[in-house]
C-alpha cells in the first residue's frame, strides 16, 4: 500500500507529506496560475476563466470576472502555504482548485483529450500530468 500523502488528524487539520519536489510542482502550478493572470499572452490564460458547463454562462463577464478572481486567490493561498506541514480544509480546498486548474491547462496546451492520449505525449508532460492526477485524487479523498 502507498503511503498517503495528506492525512486528516484528529484536530481536523491536514498533514501534508509530500517530498520537495512534490511541493516544487505545486508551486509552480500556482505560480503559474498566477503569471496566467497578469499576461494575456500565458498559455494557461483561457484555463483561468473556462466554465466548467460553458451554456451556463459564458456570455457573463461578471461570472467569468468571479471565477478568475478566485482562480488567482487560491493559488496565492496555495504559495503561502505549500511548505507548510499542515493546511485546513480551506487551503486543502485552495490546493485542489489551483491544481485542477493546472491539470486543465497542461491537457489543453498538450492537445490531450482522451487518457489514451497521455501515453503519447513527452515523459516529461506526462509525468506532470500524471503527479498533477495523483495529488487530486489524493486530495479529494481527504476533503
Amino acid at each position: 500500500m502507498a503511503p498517503r500523502i495528506f492525512v486528516r488528524r484528529r484536530d481536523g487539520r491536514i498533514e501534508i507529506r509530500l517530498s520537495d519536489a512534490g511541493r516544487q510542482l505545486v508551486e509552480h502550478v500556482a505560480r503559474e496560475v498566477l503569471a496566467a493572470d497578469v499576461n494575456p499572452e500565458h498559455d494557461w490564460r483561457p484555463s483561468l476563466s473556462s466554465p466548467i458547463t460553458p451554456v451556463d454562462d459564458m456570455d457573463d463577464p461578471l461570472v467569468v470576472l468571479a471565477r478568475q478572481s478566485e482562480v488567482t486567490s487560491h493559488a496565492e493561498l496555495v504559495i503561502s502555504t505549500v511548505h507548510e506541514e499542515f493546511v485546513n480544509d480551506e487551503e486543502a480546498w485552495a490546493w485542489l482548485c489551483t491544481l485542477q486548474v493546472g491539470l486543465r491547462a497542461i491537457h489543453v496546451g498538450a492537445r490531450v483529450r482522451r487518457e489514451s492520449e497521455i501515453e503519447a505525449l513527452e515523459p516529461g508532460v506526462r509525468d506532470t500530468l500524471r503527479s498533477l492526477q495523483s495529488l487530486l485524487w489524493a486530495l479529494a479523498e481527504i476533503l
